[in-house]
């Protein structure tokens, strides 16, 4: 988180953390962020349902959703993305690509 962190507050981007999963979906609701980076492996709930219930609350559906993840089992990533992802990364994150990665998200949902 805070090498994330780190990453992009040095390229301009305003973060905000949570670091249980219903805190997001509680931070996600009332600041409506440009983009959700979600850890699958959350302390209180799995983050796969956290992305479920943004997904099926109005006010963040479309919000482009990154999965952060160390899961990196074959399919994994096909899974996240089925499921409503609009990329996945894995952990460790590669710091001269993260940014990259972040923006292309971005780009191909504006």
């Amino acid at each position: 988180m805070e090498l994330i962190n780190f990453l992009l507050t040095s390229h301009d981007y305003e973060v905000l953390q949570a670091f249980r999963g219903q805190d997001g979906i509680d931070l996600a609701l009332k600041h409506k962020p440009d983009l959700i980076l979600l850890d699958i492996q959350l302390p209180d709930i799995d983050g796969t349902v956290v992305l479920d219930n943004l997904r099926q609350t109005a006010e963040v559906a479309k919000v482009p959703i990154i999965a952060v993840t160390s899961y990196a089992m074959t399919g994994d990533s096909k899974k996240l993305l089925d499921a409503g992802c609009d990329g996945y990364i894995e952990k460790p994150i590669d710091p001269d690509r993260f940014i990259d990665q972040v923006d292309t998200v971005l780009q191909s949902r504006s």
